[in-house]
């Protein structure tokens, strides 16, 4: 007689062996039971319904706890990077899981980094435009290549079909430029002398944990623009390109005798006088190649100006630029095609009167001046050609023996056909030379604009991004000084830009976005993206000088620089280019609920750089995170510096390395999907 047969129990085994098939209709396994044979009195066994697992527990918001400052009673804590935060994620069933934070660096510059061909190559190292290495003689004996203690801008993004060799899990890309270079081992100031190197990385992505791994370093040729100068900020394109920048434009009128330029021209092409000042300023794109190697390209059509970070908007056309620049504006370009910067119409800002910084206050209202509109080929044709004398006379006006003395009331030098405006805090009388708009739009943008009457009042506008969602764009106001406080040096009322007191800790802006826009011709602006009116959002608090030397509240955004905007998680975030914290630090704050949390601390004398929040990247979430120039020593850090001094030189190579990396979990790194398995 056989055994009887556990229905259940077969069921239990089917649905194990084919857990990853479609289910069967229930009136099929009735059916499959019933054709079993038997007669009117077979008993068919009941049959259990399938039980159905549950649901993927689902992302439903992000929540972090800062960690405090560290101080001198932790001084090891200060002179590196310290991460004491922690990332909580809700999901809809429930429950949460929470991550605590730390910092994963892919290199010190200055390593010896794997270059994808069996061999190695110097992280950070500088080259010319002949991709040879450009040497550091300046101690007898110790000659070696320049590497960068300035890492910056970065983006992180995956691309179809990549073709890198021994990847285990995923390959994925980031691109790192690195700003400048401080100073030579014999201490000699280098900034804006050497040519902005920028690298491909190729990351393997373990598909289990989610952390990075350097399989690649790849040098990008910057031949093709005419080498890259003092790379700044950066943002990742909506059509996945990384977008870079060239701040502090060499003034054209006077490059020929600066001693700065002529260093970088000698460094570039082994001449003080082949350098082109109107080659720079301009936006450099990078494209990123499955094999893992990039290439760039610059356009010289979105105005020639303290480029820092610009943000695309969704519509692939729409940019604003951040303009780190004192006598600085607010920049937007429209592109004539989507995922093409090549061509389109640049505009700059004017803001009607009662420009606030009070979180409290009403925003402010703008419009927009059409500056003119241009393709890069033909701009870059301009810059081959023109002299800043054929595009403009220029006369800088001198009193007391100082071009930016305060305050400056120059007599017209020649007759009133010159305009007497204000360029980096410097006054010039400037007079157009017929003929030459579309030259001076894009060459000469800064005086452009301030002829054109735009709010050309701003100090150190650095980091852009958006929150999609709300449809509003933000702004860094690394400080608020100058150029923005009624009788600052470099200040006109004709700006509308009258503040009573600075605010040496900056703060961050925020901008309503909206379509069906005019520019002040009357002309429609062919975007829905469009700022029209501005209001602070947060802002530091200058204080005395506290026990470690801080001169803004530590507890607050102090000098923000970077920013991010993280849609999932409803966050902003926010590095430090501080000149009032001890150490710079990297902040979340949440738009809904209004919560400000202290992510990271950079080592003091450092700035926090390179910042790219990634929602999902095959599945996983990263905050990418760099620092720049650790130990350099100000006024401000009297009080700290003859403790982390050696410890800061021990940690990054004598203060000659810097990090670059990004923020990751233990043990595995968040995401913001479907809550994953243990």
């Amino acid at each position: 007689m056989s055994e009887p047969v556990d229905f259940r129990a077969s069921r239990r085994q089917a649905l194990k062996l084919f857990s990853a098939a479609p289910m069967l209709p229930l009136g099929g396994v009735a059916f499959l039971t019933a054709c079993g044979g038997g007669n009117d009195n077979t008993v068919t066994p009941p049959v259990t319904p399938p039980v159905t697992p549950p649901a993927a527990a689902n992302y439903v918001s992000a929540t972090f706890t800062g960690m405090a400052a560290p101080t001198l009673s932790t001084p090891a804590a200060m002179a590196t990077t310290t991460v004491g935060s922690t990332l909580k994620i809700a999901y809809d069933d429930g429950s949460a899981t929470e991550f605590k934070l730390a910092y994963r660096p892919f290199f010190v510059t200055g390593d010896q980094v794997p270059d994808g061909k069996g061999g190695t190559v110097l992280a950070g190292g500088y080259v010319d435009i002949y991709n040879q290495p450009i040497v550091d003689a300046s101690v007898p004996g110790k000659e070696r290549q320049f590497f960068s203690d300035s890492p910056d801008g970065t983006s992180l993004l995956a691309l179809p079909n990549p073709t890198v060799p021994g990847i285990k899990g995923k390959a994925v890309f980031a691109v790192v430029q690195f700003e400048y270079n401080t100073r030579d081992q014999a201490g000699n100031d280098t900034y804006g002398r050497l040519p902005s190197p920028i690298a491909v990385l190729t990351l393997d992505q373990d598909q289990t944990t989610g952390k990075l791994s350097l399989v690649k370093y790849h040098n990008v040729d910057t031949t093709p623009a005419h080498g890259l100068w003092i790379t700044c900020g950066a943002s990742l394109s909506p059509w996945n390109t990384h977008l870079s920048s060239e701040e502090y434009e060499p003034d054209a009128n006077v490059a020929a005798g600066s001693a700065q330029f002529k260093a970088y021209s000698k460094n570039v092409f082994g001449s003080e006088t082949i350098a082109n000042p109107y080659h720079y300023g301009h936006l450099p794109e990078v494209t990123v190649n499955p094999d893992g190697t990039g290439s760039v390209k610059k356009h010289y059509c979105m105005g020639r100006i303290s480029h820092e970070l610009i943000q695309v908007m969704p519509d692939n056309r729409t940019a604003i630029m951040g303009d780190d620049y004192t006598n600085g504006g607010f920049f937007m370009f429209v592109a004539d095609k989507e995922k093409d910067l090549s061509a389109g119409t640049l505009y700059v800002a004017r803001y009607d009167a009662g420009y606030s910084i009070d979180p409290a206050a009403a925003a402010t209202k703008m419009s927009w001046i059409k500056l003119g509109h241009a393709t890069s080929a033909e701009i870059e044709k301009l810059a081959n050609t023109l002299k800043a004398s054929d595009i403009m006379d220029i006369v800088y006006a001198v009193q007391n023996g100082s071009a930016d003395a305060v305050p400056l009331t120059p007599a017209t030098p020649v007759d009133n056909s010159f305009t007497l405006l204000y360029a980096d805090g410097k006054a010039n009388w400037v007079r157009l030379k017929p003929g030459m708009e579309k030259a001076a739009a894009f060459l000469e943008t800064h005086r452009y604009a301030n002829l054109k009457n735009a709010s050309m009042a701003f100090t150190k506008m650095e980091g852009t991004t958006v929150n999609i969602k709300d449809k509003v764009a933000y702004s860094a106001l690394q400080n608020i000084q100058d150029s923005m406080i009624q009788g600052g040096k470099g200040w006109t009322a004709a700006t509308n830009i009258a503040l009573p007191k600075k605010l040496a800790a900056g703060g961050v802006m925020a901008h309503d976005l909206a379509g069906s826009q005019k520019d002040t011709d009357g002309a429609a602006i062919a975007s829905e993206w469009v700022p029209t009116k501005t209001h602070a959002l947060l802002v530091g608090e200058d204080v005395p000088a506290d026990a470690l030397g801080n001169t803004s509240n530590p507890d607050k955004v102090g000098n923000p620089d970077n920013l991010k905007f993280s849609e999932k998680m409803r966050t902003l975030f926010i590095g430090e280019d501080s000149s009032s914290h001890v150490n710079n630090f990297l902040w979340a704050y949440n738009v809904d609920t209004k919560q400000l949390s202290r992510l990271m601390s950079i080592p003091a004398g450092g700035e926090s750089t390179g910042l790219h929040a990634v929602d999902e990247l095959n599945g996983w979430t990263y905050i990418m995170s760099n620092f720049q120039h650790a130990g350099d020593w100000s006024g401000l850090h009297a009080k700290v510096q003859p403790t982390l001094d050696p410890l800061v030189r021990a940690n990054y190579k004598d203060r000659f390395g810097a990090a670059v990396g990004y923020l990751t979990a233990d043990p595995v790194q968040p995401s913001l999907g479907a809550k994953k398995k243990a």
